[in-house]
């Protein structure tokens, strides 16, 4: 219970928020690592915050909820990933809103924060739902369809290995304060959204 009041954890997770937040501009296409279509799309995931953190946050809720819903989204939310970037190729570019990833950070935040009690039926459509719509945003606009494919390919494995670490980190839990910790992280992660949404609303004004 000491450790759950620990000042370090709050230090830690506003860090994290800076660090999720701290991103340069968005833009359709990828960046080059000189390593390959597959490299190219794993370090694309990794260096996007508005990729990862939603993906993370799933996985933590995952795990908290147990092992069949931590190898339900482990298998779906990367194939959902792949297969709407598939039917992004063909679309034409597109960006995601702030908004949109306001959202996210809202949702799956306030999910993991209130350790909220969804069916596993339930989790597997909020899976499903993420990897398609960021699935399709990564897809538009990634350049030549074979290379892209490829890209798309390294990102979802990238996906696949977070989901599977995350979750496996969280499912063995049982110390209330370890617990608590999780869910701290995800109140940061909520927060982070309504910040984006007072970002979004001033740049409106």
């Amino acid at each position: 219970m000491k450790a759950a009041g620990n000042p370090h954890w709050t230090a830690y997770a506003f860090l994290s928020a800076v660090v999720a937040l701290w991103s340069g501009p968005a833009a359709a296409h990828l960046n080059a690592t000189g390593m390959g279509p597959i490299y190219d799309g794993t370090t694309h995931f990794l260096l996007s915050p508005e990729d990862l953190v939603p993906v993370l946050a799933l996985a933590l809720f995952s795990g908290q909820r147990g092992a069949p819903f931590g190898r339900r989204t482990l298998f779906v939310l990367p194939a959902a990933w792949l297969l709407g970037g598939l039917v992004g190729l063909s679309a034409r570019t597109a960006s995601g809103s702030l908004i949109g990833s306001a959202l996210w950070f809202l949702l799956l935040g306030g999910l993991l924060a209130t350790d909220a009690k969804l069916s596993l039926p339930a989790t597997t459509v909020l899976a499903l739902a993420l990897g398609l719509y960021g699935g399709y945003l990564n897809g538009t606009g990634m350049g030549p369809a074979e290379s892209a494919t490829l890209s798309l390919f390294g990102l979802s494995l990238s996906i696949f290995a977070v989901v599977a670490l995350a979750a496996a980190l969280v499912v063995p839990l049982r110390a209330y304060w370890a617990r608590i910790a999780v869910r701290v992280a995800g109140s940061w992660i909520a927060a982070s959204g309504i910040l984006m949404f007072g970002w979004a609303a001033r740049a409106r004004l």
